[in-house]
């Protein structure tokens, strides 16, 4: 049973259906929190460092979030309502992906990435405070603490986005940060098991897992992932959960805009929707678009990719080189 609603007030307005976007890494949640950062009325946030700390913590130790229950809602609730702030010490702390996604250019380009937030200094805001009706953040693994977000905000639209997971797997597997994840001082499957966030569910996905080739170790990430975006169907009311097809978003912007204005009652801009058509071309080029898994796996890696995640890519309607 959820929580009773909580009255959060950010920046002189009430906090009300804030907007969770979801998926599995690389699934594409980046063009549909563009768009909806640069839609009238709309603040959207991610990768601020108070969210992902509090998320990573129960993504990936899930029984800190089941076992404060109440606490933990409490908890995610306050560190989304700072990264919502918005003054000049406040947005010194957004991550220059947040900016990327407003259309600001960074405050450092020269800045070396590093695990802490920014270091304090002058920024412009990417929204005007009076303007602001609706809050929203699209920041990494946020599928991994769904239930405490709808404890945290009862009235809370999910949009999570579904993408072909050769495709998310090859684009893991050129992706530094994502890979980081699997070093051996990272994984916890020795304290947490099962693992959802690194998708190992039975005793031989644990054994193995030490000697996995990494196409296999992102293929679980993925599989796990999906896994929950499939019981949060089951789970989460009509009203509360739109889904969104990445192949559709890129071959169709203008419908799957549509659809999500209308499901989220807020107009989005359809101009930063439409552009992803010219993005994805662009993507495709660079081999990182729709169906470039063919190019970027080689034979081996498709093959541990279908075997770990096949049931779920056939479920998900994608045809695997056996069906052909």
């Amino acid at each position: 049973m959820r929580s009773t609603p909580h009255i959060l007030v950010v920046n002189g307005t009430k906090v009300r259906r804030p907007v969770f976007i979801l998926g599995a890494p690389h699934s594409g949640a980046e063009l549909l929190a563009r768009a909806v950062k640069r839609s009238p009325g709309f603040h959207l946030t991610t990768g601020r460092h108070g969210v992902l700390r509090v998320t990573y913590a129960f993504a990936r130790q899930p029984s800190i979030a089941t076992e404060r229950e109440k606490g933990a809602a409490r908890v995610l609730r306050d560190a989304c309502a700072e990264a919502w702030l918005v003054s000049a010490r406040a947005c010194a702390q957004c991550p220059d992906e947040c900016r990327e996604l407003a259309g600001l250019p960074p405050r450092r380009p020269d800045r070396a990435e590093h695990a802490g937030p920014p270091a304090a200094g002058p920024a412009e805001p990417c929204v005007e405070p009076s303007g602001i009706v609706r809050f929203a953040d699209a920041s990494p693994d946020l599928i991994y603490s769904a239930d405490v977000l709808l404890d945290a905000f009862p009235d809370a639209q999910l949009v999570q986005l579904i993408r072909d997971g050769r495709d998310a797997v090859a684009d893991m597997l050129a992706d530094e940060r994502c890979l980081a994840w699997f070093k051996p001082g990272l994984a916890n499957l020795d304290t947490v098991f099962p693992n959802p966030f690194f998708g190992v569910e039975d005793h031989t996905e644990r054994s193995r897992w030490p000697r996995a080739a990494l196409a296999v170790k992102c293929a679980l990430r993925w599989r796990g992932s999906v896994r929950l975006s499939a019981r949060l169907r089951q789970q989460v009311p009509e009203e509360q959960l739109f889904t969104v097809r990445y192949e559709e978003l890129v071959a169709k912007p203008r419908r799957v805009g549509t659809a999500l204005s209308e499901y989220l009652d807020a107009p989005i801009s359809r101009t930063a929707l439409s552009g992803l058509v010219r993005a994805g071309e662009v993507r495709a080029e660079a081999g990182a678009g729709v169906g470039s898994w063919r190019e970027r796996l080689t034979p081996r890696q498709l093959a541990q990719v279908e075997k770990i995640a096949g049931t779920e890519l056939r479920r998900l309607g994608y045809r695997l080189g056996s069906d052909l």
